[in-house]
């Protein structure tokens, strides 16, 4: 004979549990199971439908982060480079509404994608030492530590500490493959040293990048956490 339901736990578990059907709840409590096993097929059931969103999120964060990388203004800056209208946000909203392990691993995957976009730029390595330089320092590394953006928490300080950081890494990233690899490639045209038009190149489009960024990630992060709750 099957247990009966206690009133107590229906009233605790049903409206925090909303996402489950009802077949799912009349199952659980009238099939003879412990109330411990109750709380093991909710919570399985609530990992499966948080895996699956956030999955679904990172997918489409990234899909945007990409478009938008690919949007870029060139023509305004005097030493190039590409600056975004906030290609970088949407993995600083990953990083923020699924923590830092999750938010590096998105990250990681969209430095994949923008390695095989710029594949044409690791052919110029003149070396196998060179090609690793430019595979970890202009892809890798300089997009995958934003997924780190998080760290310091979620206030508008916090937010804007984090890309401060992480952004100003990548910077350094690309200033490095500046001054080592790509000045001794193609000389600069101005007569400036390596570390000079490096710093004046990448620092042309990176600073503002960092400004738009902080600026869209202080509006974006709490609007979407709060239009979109996780649970």
């Amino acid at each position: 004979m099957g247990k009966s339901p206690n009133p107590y736990y229906l009233i605790r578990i049903i409206p925090a549990e909303g996402a489950f059907t009802k077949a799912e709840l009349f199952r659980c409590f009238f099939a003879g199971s412990s109330i411990r096993d109750d709380l093991i097929f909710l919570e399985e059931n609530c990992m499966k439908n948080q895996n699956t969103r956030r999955l679904v999120e990172s997918a489409l964060m990234i899909a945007i982060g990409t478009v938008l990388s690919e949007l870029k203004v060139g023509s305004l800056w005097a030493f190039g480079g590409g600056l975004t209208i906030g290609s970088m946000v949407p993995l600083v909203l990953i990083s923020h509404r699924w923590g830092i392990k999750w938010g590096t691993f998105t990250a990681f995957v969209y430095s994949l994608l923008q390695m095989i976009l710029g594949i044409d730029n690791i052919q110029y390595a003149t070396g196998v030492g060179m090609a690793i330089a430019i595979i970890l320092l202009d892809y890798i590394i300089a997009y995958t530590v934003v997924g780190l953006s998080s760290m310091f928490g979620s206030g508008r300080a916090a937010i804007i500490g984090g890309v401060a950081v992480t952004l100003g890494i990548r910077f350094l990233c690309h200033f490095l493959t500046g001054w080592m690899i790509w000045d001794a490639l193609w000389p600069n045209e101005f007569g400036m040293t390596s570390v000079v038009y490096s710093l004046c190149y990448n620092g042309s489009y990176m600073l503002p990048e960092i400004v738009i960024t902080a600026v869209l990630s202080c509006v974006l992060v709490p609007w979407v956490n709060k239009t979109f709750p996780k649970k």
